[in-house]
């Protein structure tokens, strides 16, 4: 008699008497295949966390290639991480702006000076103070006829050149007079040939509280200049008609004077009009 796969053999001594020998033979290898495959489970379970601990190990660890030395595979320090976000910086543009109009450009040339030509454009008020001196104003005139307000070549050389008018004003102290004469050009290379040019002179214009000066056959102080488009004049003597020399140092005061003063009103006409040309263009 005989059992299936596993179970009791008997011993061929006694056929009812089991042989304990196989018996324990049989339990002993069973004991030693538990045993195994604890042991195999064991060992597969450490082998994967084993791996699962190695592939945190490289993931942390890697670095970049241009890292090396103690630091390399090392989280970054707190101190090393950005602490606060960039702020963004202002932008300009760089278109720059344009630049300030030139006030000569306003008075160079009859397209752009537009501003009116009148007496008290150009001399205004009824006296005319230049530092602690005094002048009274005396006769005023504005006319086309460029010619009529001279002497000498100095009206042909007006003509030739297209003088479109001439303003004359006259001023007056302590006995020394001094005439003038503003005489206007479409151009500014006009007024600057007319001034190099210039022979003879503007003549002297009396009237309101001034006398005659500067008669035919007495020598007075004249001078020539322009700016922009207009060549200005003048004429400096005494109202006793007496001949100027170089040491009559107040004749030659009183025509700088009034000369600078005119050059100024000039220059100042073109400020005004170039500033109104900016705020136009800032507006």
């Amino acid at each position: 008699m005989s059992f299936g796969q596993g179970g009791p053999s008997w011993g061929p001594g006694d056929a009812q008497t089991p042989d304990w020998a196989a018996l324990a033979d049989q339990s002993a290898a069973r004991n030693r295949r538990k045993k195994w495959l604890l042991i195999g489970g064991g060992v597969l379970a450490t082998a994967v966390v084993g791996a699962i601990v190695a592939t945190a190990v490289v993931a942390t660890g890697r670095t970049d290639p241009a890292d090396s030395g103690k630091n390399a595979g090392k989280l970054p320090a707190p101190a090393d991480l950005p602490d606060e976000t960039a702020e963004p910086e202002p932008s300009f543009s760089s278109v720059a702006p344009p630049p300030p109009p030139d006030p000569k450009d306003y008075v160079s040339d009859a397209r752009k000076d537009k501003a009116p030509i009148t007496v008290d454009a150009f001399f205004p008020g009824k006296k005319l103070t230049m530092g602690d001196r005094v002048y009274v104003k005396g006769a005023t005139q504005r006319t086309e006829s460029c010619a009529a307000t001279t002497k000498g070549a100095l009206g042909s050389i007006l003509a030739d050149n297209g003088c479109e008018q001439v303003i004359r004003a006259t001023y007056s102290k302590d006995g020394v007079a001094v005439t003038v004469g503003v005489a206007v050009f479409r151009t500014e290379a006009r007024a600057k040939r007319v001034a190099q040019q210039a022979s003879g002179g503007i003549a002297p214009l009396s009237g309101d509280g001034v006398p005659g000066f500067c008669p035919p056959g007495s020598v007075c102080r004249r001078t020539a200049n322009s700016y922009g488009r207009y060549a200005y004049f003048a004429i400096s003597g005494f109202t006793s008609g007496k001949s100027v020399t170089t040491a009559d140092k107040n004749v030659y005061a009183t025509g700088d004077d009034l000369t600078n003063f005119t050059f100024r009103q000039i220059r100042h006409r073109g400020e005004l009009q170039a500033s109104a040309a900016a705020t136009a263009q800032t507006g």
